[in-house]
């Protein structure tokens, strides 16, 4: 099972679909992402501080148990290596022009298809709309 990461803070903040997600990632042996994620996340945790959605004693605490729990093998990151880097070019670059894809997403869905995976997860309409050009099934719950 593969998430992007508005999939992972979903299992750490209350959102939308927080409950649903939180579920899925019980019933799974493991979460692949892409390391990119670890940046995202952190991006996502300042955000949220900054737009006083969040306190920065709770977003430590957040960004801890992501820590703890990458360690603990829930969420498996996979890198973010020149290959993976040099395929997501390439696939930017034979995208349809009606495609909306941001460089993370891009990433995203190419970890993914490097991967072996068959589906994403996320709820971002842009990267649902792109995955099968990535040959993935665009999954939300």
């Amino acid at each position: 099972m593969f998430f992007d990461t508005a999939y992972i803070v979903k299992f750490y903040r209350n959102e939308a679909d927080s409950l649903k997600v939180r579920n899925l990632v019980r019933s799974a042996d493991g979460v692949y992402s892409s390391l990119w994620a670890l940046t995202e996340f952190h991006s996502v945790l300042h955000r949220h501080v900054h737009e006083g959605m969040l306190n920065i004693r709770d977003a430590r605490t957040l960004a801890r148990e992501f820590a703890e729990q990458t360690e603990e093998g829930i969420w498996k990151l996979l890198p973010v290596t020149e290959t993976a880097l040099r395929n997501t070019a390439a696939s930017l670059l034979s995208a349809p022009g009606t495609l909306f894809l941001r460089a993370g997403d891009a990433l995203h869905l190419q970890t993914a298809h490097d991967a072996g995976e068959s589906e994403i997860w996320t709820n971002d309409r842009h990267m649902l709309a792109a995955a099968p050009h990535f040959g993935l099934k665009g999954r939300s719950v």
